[in-house]
């Protein structure tokens, strides 16, 4: 796949700092698929992207160079682990990718579909056959930080209660792209 040269100002956080509780407590970006770590599929989706900054308490080996971060505190959930990777970019996004690190389904021409979707409006996301929101959008950088909560609201605050006031377009998932790894079983069920 070619780099999109037209998604100049595109930014992508990887959120990597979940807890694993059903992979008994396992670091989800070093766990491998067909060869290669979770962490690496994440950093590939955002291969049109400026900058790519991994939230999470280990760094794992890329082979693309990413910036690694912390939330403090760390496992301050997924509000918390979006914005300490925004504050991160070294130049700030006009629009900010965000993807778990357990969807390793979602593509490069996944967030170019996101992209396109969130013209004109504040963003976009990913929704699974039942309409349910997954990890995996974009956001306008301007709008993100006007609804942005203090560094104390932000930790353990639920993503629906952030991205709640803004204009956000649902894209449905094709194929396999609202797959996530949550268990040892889910792993082995995907196909390599």
């Amino acid at each position: 796949m070619d780099l999109d040269l037209t998604a100049a100002g595109f930014g992508g956080v990887v959120l990597a700092g979940g807890t694993a509780a059903r992979m008994d407590g396992v670091d989800k970006a070093s766990v491998e698929l067909a060869g290669r770590t979770l962490l690496e599929y994440a950093v590939d989706a955002f291969l049109d992207a400026d900058e790519v900054v991994v939230v999470g308490p280990d760094p794992v080996r890329t082979a693309r160079p990413v910036t690694f971060a912390v939330e403090d505190p760390p496992r301050g959930g997924p509000v918390a682990g979006l914005l300490t990777g925004v504050d991160a970019f070294l130049r700030a996004p006009r629009l900010v990718g965000v993807l778990a690190v357990d969807m390793p389904r979602v593509t490069a021409s996944t967030m170019r579909r996101l992209r396109e979707a969130a013209a004109g409006r504040d963003g976009a996301f990913l929704v699974d056959a039942d309409g349910r929101r997954q990890l995996a959008g974009v956001l306008d950088a301007a709008r993100l930080d006007v609804v942005r909560p203090d560094l104390e609201g932000q930790h353990g605050m639920a993503l629906h209660r952030l991205l709640a006031p803004l204009d956000l377009a649902e894209v449905p998932a094709t194929g396999e792209e609202a797959v996530d790894v949550d268990s040892w079983a889910d792993l082995r069920d995907l196909r390599p």
